[in-house]
């Protein structure tokens, strides 16, 4: 597999962990990367949250040794808050920085950020340029379009305006994951700009990991990673030898466990999340939407666990 830098940061492979609200918080993250995800990022952070420092920002900016290269992602709908942001100290705990301009979340958008951003190019470009004149690593995670497509207009000024990766989520913000992606405009972007260039959306396993390698620098794995870090493991697999494994449904609850242990470690157990998170793993045997059902009913994350380890 041929390399990937992304400015001066060298990846061990070209598969990446997207960033999931309520899902990629430190643990998650440990979990993929120990199953060959490359680079991770934090959940989505609103910049206003970041300058206000709340805890449970706070606790989203959580990171470690074995959590590298980390992405802190974040969003906004003004370059005053960037600049602020520029300036803090916590943005060196991170090896880059990366703007979504991709999230359709109906909060987000009415907040005129994330993928109200698309409507705005010229705004996108102006903050990669105040971060990159801090001296950062900045990226961009974009969709086709807000409505109507307009990559091509937004990529071009994001390449412009200095980035250093453009991610590409190949639907419109008014899309959803039931239609199919339009990798074609992966393609026809990488042919037109400078600057790396990483897939997202559609990728559900080593194949289709290894077509999107073809026509871009980078695959990242969103939703087939929830409740499956393997996933990562598999593509790599696949990437070599053209085959995958089955990941085995006891395998999964071990994984579930670890993440639990990992959140515990790093004093960031949720039983709103264990429980979200327990939801997908738990699937794929005899007896699972039972198993899901029951988990549902814990009082605490102990309960949790025993609960997971009588299934096992």
């Amino acid at each position: 597999m041929k390399a990937l830098k992304i400015g001066n940061i060298k990846l061990k492979n070209r598969l990446f962990l997207a960033p999931m609200v309520e899902v990629t918080d430190l643990p998650y993250r440990v979990l993929c990367r120990r199953q060959g995800a490359a680079i991770a990022y934090t959940e989505m952070i609103y910049v206003d949250a970041i300058l206000h420092e709340n805890k449970k920002t706070l606790d989203m900016l959580r990171t470690s040794e074995e959590d590298k290269p980390i992405g802190i992602q974040v969003t906004g709908n003004n370059a005053g808050e960037f600049r602020k942001l520029s300036k803090l100290s916590l943005l060196r705990n991170f090896d880059l920085v990366d703007i979504n301009c991709g999230c359709p979340s109906s909060r987000i958008v009415g907040n005129e950020a994330g993928s109200y951003l698309l409507k705005t190019p010229d705004k996108i470009g102006e903050m990669i340029k105040i971060l990159k004149d801090s001296g950062l690593i900045v990226t961009a995670k974009i969709r086709l379009g807000f409505k109507n497509n307009n990559v091509m207009e937004v990529s071009k000024k994001i390449n412009k305006a200095g980035a250093d990766l453009l991610t590409i989520h190949a639907r419109t913000a008014e899309q959803r994951s039931s239609e199919p992606a339009d990798w074609k405009w992966i393609s026809k972007v990488k042919n037109e700009i400078g600057i790396p260039v990483v897939g997202n959306g559609g990728i559900v396993d080593g194949k289709s990991a290894a077509v999107m390698l073809d026509i871009a620098d980078g695959a990242m794995i969103a939703g087939a990673a929830l409740g499956n870090p393997f996933v990562f493991r598999e593509a790599l697999r696949y990437l070599k030898t053209g085959k995958e494994k089955e990941v085995d449904y006891k395998e999964k609850i071990a994984a579930y466990l670890d993440y639990i242990n990992l959140a515990k470690k790093y004093g960031l157990t949720d039983l709103a999340r264990v429980k979200f998170l327990g939801g997908h793993f738990l699937r794929g045997f005899w007896g699972a939407s039972k198993a899901r059902w029951g988990l549902m009913g814990m009082k605490s994350v102990e309960d949790v666990v025993e609960f997971v380890g009588g299934i096992r």
